[in-house]
């Protein structure tokens, strides 16, 4: 499923038009986008929880030379599967 797929999904579920799920959609992404870049967490009580986790600076290396380089930390999006989610996907 595509994002236009969950628009065609949430129009007819909620009986909305188009542009209106488009924007709740939008509306609900960009909520989340911007809770994660503050730094706090984001939970959908059965769903999941969207959080910020840290990645520390490390060694790699590169892939063609074989040559040793550092990699910056950065901050990584993770979602973790809440029970009802985990649940509905059971057969």
């Amino acid at each position: 499923m595509n994002k236009s797929d969950l628009i065609k999904h949430i129009s007819t579920q909620a009986e909305l038009s188009k542009s209106q799920s488009e924007e709740a959609l939008n509306a609900i992404l960009c909520g989340i986008s911007n809770t994660l870049a503050s730094g706090d967490d984001v939970t959908l009580i059965g769903f999941g929880s969207f959080k910020v986790s840290q990645r520390a600076a490390r060694t790699g290396r590169n892939p063609k030379t074989g040559e040793p380089i550092s990699i910056a930390a950065n901050r990584i999006p993770s979602f973790k599967a809440g029970k009802a989610l985990k649940d509905a996907l059971q057969f």
